[in-house]
């Protein structure tokens, strides 16, 4: 019994696509931290525009980065954010200032609506530090409290967080992100308030 050349040729080419496939990609999220609603604050009747966040030193985008030392690093191939970091992070603020019913209404960017308070934010750090066997995420971020009547510079601190990853993969590292958004929250409420 004689095989077919075209038969041959599907079996030997079902193999090499088999053999070839890349690895499935893994996408992440922050998850946005559970905040309770803070009474009796100055700006219960104001408004609030988060701006999207700038990066000022790491390459910030929908890859996630990760670092071997200061001048060595890179982006995970098969897994990434759900979306464009300075993204993930304005909604992630917009929602925390929401939740926390520190103003009157939180709203984004892309609004028309004049607001009372503007609050810009400028990334140094967001990213994986592999040493060895140790890895952290990372993450440090300036905020700027800006009243948009006058234009002055209400206030102005920047956060930075090291917290140790369960793993040194990606999934240790949205893990440790994660805690450190809870961490963030949770300081960005007690700061403007």
């Amino acid at each position: 019994m004689t095989i077919s050349k075209p038969l041959v040729f599907i079996i030997i080419l079902i193999g090499l696509v088999g053999c070839t496939k890349e690895p499935a990609l893994k996408v992440y999220s922050l998850n946005t931290p559970a905040v309770s609603a803070v009474y009796g604050n100055t700006y219960k009747n104001k408004s609030i525009k988060i701006t999207y966040p700038q990066s000022l030193k790491d390459r910030v985008s929908q890859k996630m980065n990760f670092s071997y030392s200061s001048i060595d690093s890179g982006n995970y191939q098969n897994s990434e954010w759900s979306n464009n970091m300075r993204k993930l992070l304005q909604g992630t603020f917009v929602e925390v200032l929401d939740e926390s019913r520190l103003f009157k209404v939180v709203l984004s960017d892309t609004s028309t609506v004049k607001e009372d308070y503007r609050l810009e934010s400028n990334i140094f750090a967001f990213q994986h530090r592999i040493r060895g066997e140790h890895s952290d995420a990372i993450v440090s971020i300036q905020f700027n409290l800006i009243n948009t009547e006058t234009g002055n510079l209400v206030k102005s601190k920047r956060f930075s967080y090291a917290e140790a990853t369960p793993t040194t993969d990606a999934k240790g590292y949205v893990s440790a992100t994660n805690k450190i958004m809870i961490k963030l929250g949770d300081d960005l409420l007690k700061w403007i308030k």
